[in-house]
């Protein structure tokens, strides 16, 4: 019996979140044992390049030693206490000052951190509806499990069973980058929507960048309606830049989500916004929000110290962009002299490498013609190369600052691998 046998036999599918299972992508998952650098190394000894970084949260690369030393002293200080400690007052003074915004809450994933934002938003404006977009996800609470099937303004159907159709009526699809599909059904549903939540860079449908003049249109329909404008940063939040990806956009939200990095990889999520919005939550408002293990000292001094190092070390993004930069020329090249039907997508360090024949990627619609045979046989044949990508077309690509330019150059060059294979298969 394999490991993933073994798994199967006990959990849901052999893993505890669907994407591990390389479904999308055939065979069998990896099994992590341990990570170093730039490298997983599995239950078989085989290391592999990391291009997943745990969907985000690595930046740092694995087993960074001076993260490692201070996370021992650290579980001696104890876990968690069920009270208020002053790690909690420190990161939530640190993520306000990033963010440039009055006050935070912490809680233990980035599913909590958008289902509270959306209900402090309903709270605060006492309005039922919200607008989010096709190819858009915000985690699996039920009212953000849903899709439309024009990807724009039919009727909304759940993505997931066990999600009652009644459950998300008040949830509206709009398309991505799309402004007038925003202004339709603003019009159709008048002073009763009470947040728009999205993706300021989409990343997990791969990465569509977001047209600067659809986000500032954004920002302005949004005032003008009261409608509280909610950025989903917990892949973009410290990943892209310091602090929260609105500031290259121009257009500050009411409200940041955020995650994966701000944990130092361990589980955490938050939101945080405006002070007459925040203070609507309980103990001071009547909008109920709680958690045992909300702001656990452990995770909090863990995601201090990697905020800290990307603070104090800016050239970080500098060599995340730059290994980006080089792996979109070098793939670019690559498909330029295979031949093969493709797109790279790229906003600084995250990137996606879409298969087929695209006029242009700027939303699901777009997405959604990818030839998911040939990811498949592009993955497994990078996996063969011991080349970890995302085991799903519609991943980002995610750098770390374990990688180096010779670690860059061999990727590129079993690319051009793979697409040869592709093209003779």
């Amino acid at each position: 019996m394999t490991l993933f046998d073994k798994a199967k036999k006990y959990i849901p599918g052999g893993v505890n979140s669907p994407v591990r299972a390389f479904a999308a992508v055939g065979g069998h998952p990896i099994f992590a044992k341990y990570g170093k650098g730039h490298n997983i190394v599995d239950e078989n000894n085989d290391a592999y390049i990391d291009f997943i970084s745990s969907w985000g949260p690595m930046i740092l690369g694995h087993g960074k030693d001076e993260l490692i030393e201070k996370a021992k002293g650290y579980l001696e200080e104890g876990l968690t206490f069920g009270l208020p400690t002053k790690v909690e007052v420190e990161i939530a003074e640190f993520l306000s000052k990033a963010f440039d915004t009055d006050m935070v809450r912490m809680v233990n994933s980035g599913t909590e951190a958008t289902m509270s934002a959306i209900r402090l938003a309903r709270g605060f404006t006492n309005k039922s509806k919200i607008i989010k977009f096709e190819g858009c996800y915000h985690g699996h609470s039920d009212g953000l499990l849903v899709k439309s099937g024009s990807g724009s303004l039919t009727f909304n159907v759940p993505t997931s069973a066990g999600v009652p159709e009644n459950v998300i009526k008040d949830t509206l699809i709009c398309k991505y980058n799309d402004i007038e599909s925003v202004k339709k059904t603003i019009k159709e549903n008048k002073d009763d929507v009470a947040a728009i939540i999205l993706e300021p860079i989409a990343g997990n449908m791969g990465v569509v960048p977001i047209d600067i003049d659809f986000v500032k249109a954004l920002r302005k329909i949004s005032d003008e309606n009261g409608i509280i404008l909610i950025f989903d940063e917990v892949i973009t939040a410290f990943r892209l830049k310091f602090g929260s990806i609105s500031t290259e956009l121009g257009v500050k939200p009411d409200m940041f989500c955020f995650g994966k990095i701000v944990g130092g990889g361990m589980p955490v999520g938050g939101f945080a916004g405006r002070r007459e919005i925040m203070e609507k939550l309980s103990p001071m408002g009547p909008v109920y929000q709680a958690g045992t293990l909300s702001g656990s000292p452990f995770i909090m001094k863990m995601g201090l110290d990697v905020l800290r190092i990307l603070k104090e070390n800016p050239d970080i993004y500098q060599r995340l962009e730059k290994y980006a930069q080089m792996l979109e020329e070098g793939f670019n090249d690559n498909l330029k002299a295979t031949g093969v039907k493709a797109c790279v997508t790229r906003y600084k360090s995250m990137m996606s490498l879409f298969f087929g024949d695209f006029d242009e990627i700027r939303s699901f619609d777009d997405v959604s013609k990818a030839d998911l045979d040939n990811y498949s046989k592009y993955f497994n044949f990078m996996k063969n190369s011991k080349i970890l990508m995302p085991p799903s077309q519609f991943e980002a690509i995610f750098m770390s600052d374990a990688l180096d330019e010779s670690v860059i150059n061999y990727t590129i060059e079993e690319n051009k691998k793979a697409l040869e294979y592709i093209k003779e298969n």
